[in-house]
């Protein structure tokens, strides 16, 4: 509990030291045996003694303004808006591109990199878009990590087809994004091929990330020759993106590291204190003792 004005309790000793100096003058009466008159009110006076510190303690308190405080903080959501594209092409069925776990196919090894990347993105608007023959919506975008991730969890080999549609997925991501209002878009596609499927043309899919204000940073992985590396720098460049190859999960990783700390949200979090006052409850403490206090005062004629 914290005080608003905490000098105000000096008043205390203001009164503690009125109660030696200001004491008031009256007339003594002389009665015979005094100590048995002295001992019968002795538990009275203490009493009354109790009452009356405690009143103006307590009124002492209240003028101080007792509180406690909550701070409260709101992320204000204005992050980056970024889309996953991820091939999920036959091709991503190849096992050894972990040196970890030779057994792991692509796809298993790029769902536990993103998984990781969807986490540390904790200002931003994530969607997810998963293309093979052709490109659906896997995930609108949206705030929800948890949910992103668990859709992640259940996308499979094939499940859009067995061929690519590099260029049906950046089409797809720029309706996706259309509606949004975001200062920065950006899209990272990825995959370990070559475009081999689909009904959109390159320099459409190009063109209208273009006029969307889309960033796209692309990124091959597999063995040397098996994804268009020229194509794919040709989309970065265009639209202003970065390249990247990898051929191993650890150069994975350091890729969405890199892509991470270079799309980094600025987010200046707001935060506000929440006050709960307590004077009332010092205040009807001392106002009950008080009236107890001239009551009991008044009944029994006690000085």
């Amino acid at each position: 509990m914290l005080l608003e004005y905490p000098l105000v309790l000096a008043l205390v000793l203001l009164f503690i030291a009125c109660s030696y100096w200001c004491k008031l003058r009256q007339e003594s009466l002389i009665f015979p045996h005094m100590q048995l008159f002295g001992s019968s009110t002795m538990g009275s006076s203490f009493l009354l003694n109790f009452l009356k510190w405690l009143g103006i303690v307590t009124l002492v308190i209240a003028l101080a303004s007792p509180y406690s405080e909550e701070e409260i903080s709101l992320d204000p959501k204005e992050g980056y808006d970024i889309v996953l594209l991820l091939d999920a092409s036959q091709s991503m069925r190849a096992r050894g591109f972990d040196e970890n776990n030779r057994d792991l196919n692509r796809f298993d090894v790029v769902k536990n990199i993103v998984n990781d990347f969807i986490r540390q993105r904790v200002n931003d608007n994530l969607g997810m878009i998963v293309f093979g023959s052709y490109a659906f919506v896997a995930s609108p975008i949206t705030y929800d990590k948890h949910i992103l991730s668990k859709l992640l969890d259940q996308l499979y080999i094939k499940v859009a087809g067995p061929k690519t549609a590099i260029y049906d997925a950046i089409a797809q991501t720029v309706t996706l994004m259309h509606d949004n209002e975001a200062k920065s878009k950006i899209a990272i596609l990825l995959t370990d091929g070559q475009n081999t499927a689909g009904t959109i043309p390159y320099e459409t899919a190009i063109s209208l990330a273009q006029r969307e204000g889309l960033k796209i940073y692309t990124i091959g992985i597999g063995r040397p020759g098996e994804f268009d590396e020229r194509v794919l720098q040709k989309i970065a460049l265009e639209t202003g993106g970065e390249a990247f190859s990898a051929y191993s999960s650890s150069q994975l990783k350091e890729i969405y590291k890199e892509i991470n700390s270079l799309e980094k949200s600025e987010i200046k979090t707001q935060k506000y204190l929440n006050k709960h006052y307590f004077y009332i409850y010092f205040l009807f403490i001392s106002l009950m003792s008080l009236i107890f206090y001239l009551l009991l005062r008044a009944k029994k004629g006690w000085a």
